[in-house]
């Protein structure tokens, strides 16, 4: 015998089930990040996005570089007075250096420093 207090369960049991069923809506994350002498500030060394999200990278410098997103391979050249959109979406998960290559001179020999890491999770 089904009361009505039952049926009305019955029918919240099955919405919550095809809520839970649902896959999750991927967002849009953007970071605006400033690199001024070789450096983005502490709190913005570990941007953390989840599996799907649509990313971008706004990037500011003080001086030119090249910037390389390993596991990703996206490498941008961003110069002074120009904000540079590094944009992907987040399909591999892990923790994924961003690497700096300044500008070097003809003949010098550039340095890879990692400025930030990319840390994608599983959704």
């Amino acid at each position: 015998m089904h009361t009505p207090r039952r049926h009305a369960l019955l029918i919240f049991l099955a919405l919550v089930a095809s809520v839970a069923a649902m896959p999750a809506v991927a967002g849009d994350r953007q970071f605006a990040l400033q690199v001024a002498n070789g450096q983005v500030p502490e709190n913005m060394r570990v941007l953390r996005v989840t599996q799907g999200d649509s990313v971008r990278l706004r990037w500011s410098v003080d001086r030119p570089l090249v910037l390389h997103l390993h596991g990703y391979d996206i490498e941008k050249r961003v110069d002074p007075g120009a904000a540079v959109d590094m944009d992907f979406v987040a399909r591999a998960t892990g923790r994924f250096p961003i690497h700096v290559h300044p500008a070097a001179a003809a003949g010098d020999r550039p340095r890879e420093e990692t400025l930030l890491y990319v840390e994608v999770y599983p959704r």
